[in-house]
């Protein structure tokens, strides 16, 4: 075998040269008067300074393509440069010392005369921001857990006490949805639920923003279709549940524990009896095929009937009332039966029209050969977007289930080509998110309906998560309305969702940093649209680092674990993209009727990996192949 040297002189000086030179370059960078340093210059913490300036050294750090200079460190078992976001120059100084130790052993230490951070010195800043922001960690686990709360928190107090218990470390109210009495009723629990487990617990709360939405749908009748439980034979296993209320009462459908559909019998005037079981409702369905609903059980709101056929069922169906014994026949007509939204279900190809005015979205009409006489429509809600939409535009509609190009723009709004999309199509549903990838759209960083939730609530919160920042100007209109509440330590939650903010990133940082709690949230759903689903893993990887680099704590977010928090089940990637979550110092879970479960399993899951990796390090914990995979997680500690 040919022997291996230890090193080649000549390499070597020619890597403590160009590592040298890079260090000059990253300190010169920072040296020159710039917008940088009229930002250091209004902070007053020095860590906060430091935090500043250590960013401004991976920005220039990161300008260049360093790939050849770290293939040559690792290839001499030097390389560290990839894991030195939070202490950029110590780490190639340290690097350049046990060079410069090997050729000239009689030069002093380079830059030890220059202040710079150290790796514990950066991940004690990244701990200190974390907590400033987040709360404490909780104990055994490092990574908080962030839960949006659903609507029922507002009067469920058992609901936010479990999830406490379970793990939530930072509970979030959403504000595009509930109503400021809902949200106060929230937080007053949560604060409720953190004096009686003795631990703290953080409150967080989403400015709605300027989403763009898809507007209502047109309605049209509602239909019940009640079938009944058949075999594989077509034998009728058990009747369908048919809920007649009270006109008027309230309760609900399944108060007694059964899944049914619900109407209300309108009685023809004078001739209204109180139901009893046996009673008989003969009637003809919207089919025209006769049908008789039998009265099974009475209650105080109405009754429910045993159908044991399948039914079509519409407002104003009239109905005969029969019951043994009586020859007289009272009637009425079917009632309470909601409206239902139409359905719009767009294909590859089809097109779709975007109103400018809010004209209820119907599907495209057809003539007596089933030719399209009319496209679909809907409308959207920011009638500002047409003055900067342009023909060629590409449009992602609810989270990338429809791709869409504009091929037409006129008075009635923008014309649509549908070009992405599942084969057999899919339906198009109000309220559903609008992104304009890359369209600048020149609004205030605030609406008004944010405006209207930090009034109310300011002082109750910790944390506001901005949704849509996109520049320091917006962060700087946050800052402002703070202020004027009185409100200035309360945090902020910059939430990165769109190309625009991802692009200004390190000015949205600078412009809060050393002022106020900061964090940055990686919201995935919308990002992953402005950017394009297949860039989405390696953006989120650099706001990680950027992050890192200014020593500020990350929320991972949008539909971690999100199988399991809505439907109990969950699949492989998902538990994957959950653990891939314990390099942010935060994830996040959405609301659903597993949540719980969803608490407990991310719980585990950080904790675990927490043992195994922390950031971009793999922490080398002991394998223990063939010793079995159990046991509790350990908790050492560290960056």
């Amino acid at each position: 075998m040919p022997e291996r040297l230890l090193y080649d002189e000549g390499q070597l000086r020619k890597l403590l040269d160009d590592l040298s030179d890079l260090r000059m370059r990253i300190l010169k960078s920072s040296d020159y008067p710039s917008d940088f340093a009229a930002i250091e210059a209004e902070v007053g913490d020095p860590d906060d300074r430091d935090s500043i300036l250590n960013l401004r050294h991976y920005l220039a750090f990161r300008s260049e393509d360093l790939r050849p200079l770290q293939e040559r460190l690792s290839t001499i078992g030097l390389s560290s440069l990839g894991r030195s976001e939070v202490h950029v120059i110590d780490a190639i100084e340290r690097v350049l010392n046990l060079l410069q130790r090997l050729l000239l052993p009689e030069q002093p230490p380079v830059g030890m005369s220059r202040r710079a951070l150290s790796l514990d010195e950066g991940c004690r800043l990244l701990a200190r921001n974390t907590e400033r922001l987040l709360g404490p960690a909780p104990v055994g686990r490092k990574v908080r857990i962030m839960v949006t709360l659903p609507s029922e928190a507002a009067h469920d107090y058992g609901l936010i006490l479990k999830l406490a218990e379970l793990g939530m470390d930072v509970a979030r109210i959403n504000c595009a949805h509930d109503e400021a009495d809902d949200w106060l009723q929230m937080i007053k629990h949560v604060r409720r639920a953190a004096a009686e487990l003795g631990r703290p617990l953080t409150v967080s709360a989403d400015l709605a923003g300027h989403k763009i939405r898809t507007g209502p749908l047109a309605l049209e009748a509602g239909v019940l279709h009640l079938t009944p439980k058949r075999d594989h034979f077509g034998r009728v296993l058990a009747p369908v549940r048919l809920r007649l209320q009270r006109p008027g009462s309230a309760g609900a459908a399944a108060s007694q524990g059964w899944q049914a559909s619900q109407a209300s019998l309108l009685w023809d005037e004078g001739q209204a009896v109180e139901l009893q079981p046996g009673d008989r409702l003969r009637f003809v369905d919207s089919r025209g095929a006769k049908r008789t609903a039998i009265i099974d059980a009475v209650d105080g709101e109405g009754a429910w009937a045993d159908l044991h056929h399948a039914t079509y069922l519409v407002n104003d169906i009239p109905w005969r009332w029969e019951r043994d014994g009586e020859k007289e026949r009272r009637q009425g007509v079917f009632g309470g039966i909601a409206d239902i939204p139409v359905v719009i279900v767009l294909r590859q190809g089809d097109l779709l029209l975007l109103t400018r005015e809010p004209l209820p979205g119907k599907a495209q009409s057809v003539d007596a050969v089933g030719m399209a006489v009319a496209s679909a429509h809907i409308s959207c809600t920011m009638p500002e977007i047409f003055e900067v939409l342009r023909v060629g535009r590409q449009i992602w509609i609810d989270d990338g289930k429809f791709g869409a190009e504009v091929v037409e723009l006129n008075e009635a709004g923008a014309l649509l080509k549908i070009n992405n999309c599942r084969p057999g199509g899919a339906k198009l549903l109000a309220d559903k998110g609008l992104n304009f990838p890359g369209l600048e759209l020149g609004l205030p960083g605030l609406a008004q309906h944010d405006l209207a939730a930090l009034k109310a609530l300011v002082g109750k919160v910790d944390i506001i998560n901005f949704s849509y920042v996109e520049t320091a100007a917006h962060v700087h209109e946050l800052l402002a309305a703070l202020e004027r509440l009185k409100a200035e330590k309360t945090g902020i939650i910059a939430k990165i969702e769109t190309a625009q903010a991802f692009n200004n990133l390190a000015e949205i940082a600078l412009a809060a940093m050393g002022r106020l709690p900061f964090g940055i949230m990686i919201a995935r759903g919308d990002l992953a649209m402005e950017v394009g689903p297949e860039r989405l893993a390696e953006v989120q990887e650099e706001i990680l680092w950027l992050a890192e680099a200014a020593h500020l704590p990350v929320v991972w977010a949008t539909q971690v674990l999100e199988s399991m928090a809505k439907k109990g089940v969950v699949s492989r990637p998902e538990l994957t993209d959950a653990a891939m979550g314990e390099r942010a110092e935060c994830v996040m879970l959405n609301k659903g009727p597993f949540i719980e479960k969803a608490v407990t399993s991310l719980h585990n899951i950080l904790s675990r990996m927490q043992e195994h990796q922390r950031k971009k390090s793999p922490r080398l914990r002991a394998l223990r192949w063939g010793r079995g995979m159990g046991g509790p997680p350990e908790n050492n500690g560290s960056c």
